[in-house]
C-alpha cells in the first residue's frame, strides 16, 4: 500500500476526544457510562444538518418521482450502512430493489471482510457506477465519515458527468473536506471514543440519517399512511402477518378477525385491504381505486 500523500490529522473525526482519557483503565460500567455520555454529541450534530438532510430527502423525492433510484455509495463502515438501508427498503416499503441500491468499494466481499486500498480506488467507482447505467433521473448518496474516500469523491464527479443528482454526506465540516454534490450533509460529530473509530458516533450518525432520508422519501412516495407501514409485505412469516393484520386494523377500524380475512382476499396487501374496508369495496374496486390515486392510500380514501 502506497504512503498517505497528506495526513488527515486535522479532521476532527481524528481528534482524540479529551473525554476518554485513560479509557483502557476504566472499569468497565465507567467505561459503557463514557460511551453513553459522549453519543449524546449526536444528536446536536443532527439538529445543525436538519435543513440539509431535508433539501437532500427533497432530491431524492423528486428523482425517484421521476422512476430514478437512489444509489448509495460508500467504502468500509460507510458503505456497509448504505447497503443495509437500501436492502431494508423492499421488506419495509414494498418497494422494488432496483428503487434503492448500495454500492461500496471493493464489492459483496466488503460487506463481511475489509478490502484492502478499495476506498483509494477511483477507477473502481466509475466503473461500479457505469454498470448501473445512470441517467439524469437518479440520484447518487455518496457517503464518508471522514469526507476524504477517494471512492466517494469520485462516484459523485461521474454522477455529475451523468447529470445524475448528488449527495455528498460527511461527518466533518465541509472547510475541513469539501465536496462537489448539489447537496452537501455534514453531520459534526467530532472526535471519537477511540480516536479515529468512525464506526462509532459517526457510524450512529450515518445510520440514523439514512434512515431518515429513506423514511421520508418513502412516506411522501405513498409508501406510509399516518405512522403505519401500509406497503409492508405481509406474506413473508408469522410476524408480517400478525404486523398486516394491526395496520388494517388501526387504519380501517375493522376487528382482527375481519383484518386476516380481507388479507386473505386480497394477496395479503395491507393498502388494498385498508381501501375494502372503508369504502365497503372488493379487491379489485379496490385495486382500481389506488391505481386511480398513484397508490398513494390517503388520496384513495380522499377520491372514494
Amino acid at each position: 500500500m502506497r504512503p498517505p500523500s497528506e495526513s488527515r490529522a486535522q479532521l476532527s473525526t481524528e481528534q482524540r476526544h479529551p473525554a476518554s482519557a485513560g479509557f483502557d483503565a476504566l472499569a468497565i460500567e465507567d467505561a459503557v457510562s463514557l460511551m453513553q455520555r459522549v453519543d449524546r454529541e449526536i444528536h446536536a450534530a443532527l439538529e445543525a444538518a436538519r435543513a440539509s438532510i431535508a433539501a437532500a430527502i427533497e432530491l431524492v423525492v423528486a428523482r425517484l418521482e421521476r422512476g430514478g433510484r437512489l444509489v448509495y455509495v460508500g467504502a468500509g463502515t460507510s458503505g456497509r450502512l448504505g447497503v443495509l438501508d437500501a436492502v431494508e427498503c423492499p421488506p419495509t416499503f414494498l418497494s422494488d430493489p432496483a428503487q434503492v441500491v448500495g454500492v461500496i468499494a471493493g464489492g459483496p466481499r466488503a460487506l463481511t471482510a475489509a478490502v484492502e486500498g478499495a476506498e483509494d480506488d477511483r477507477d473502481a467507482a466509475r466503473a461500479d457506477l457505469a454498470q448501473l447505467n445512470l441517467s439524469e433521473r437518479d440520484v447518487v448518496f455518496g457517503i464518508t465519515a471522514g469526507g476524504t474516500a477517494p471512492y466517494v469523491h469520485a462516484a459523485i464527479e461521474f454522477a455529475r458527468e451523468r447529470g445524475a443528482g448528488t449527495v455528498f454526506f460527511a461527518c466533518v465540516p465541509r472547510e475541513q473536506a469539501a465536496d462537489r454534490a448539489e447537496v452537501s450533509i455534514r453531520v459534526v460529530t467530532g472526535p471519537e471514543v477511540l480516536t479515529g473509530s468512525t464506526r462509532l458516533k459517526a457510524g450512529t450518525a450515518t445510520k440514523l440519517v439514512l434512515n431518515t432520508v429513506s423514511t421520508v422519501a418513502m412516506a411522501r412516495l405513498g409508501k406510509v399512511y399516518d405512522n403505519l407501514m401500509v406497503d409492508v409485505d405481509t406474506r413473508t412469516n408469522a410476524k408480517l402477518v400478525d404486523r398486516g393484520a394491526r395496520i388494517v386494523s388501526a387504519a380501517s377500524g375493522a376487528s382482527r378477525e375481519r383484518a386476516l380475512e380481507l388479507l386473505a382476499a386480497c394477496g395479503g396487501r395491507a393498502k388494498t385491504a385498508i381501501v375494502m374496508q372503508r369504502l365497503n369495496c372488493d379487491a379489485a374496486q379496490a385495486e382500481r381505486a389506488l391505481a386511480a390515486a398513484g397508490g398513494n392510500l390517503r388520496r384513495a380514501l380522499a377520491q372514494g
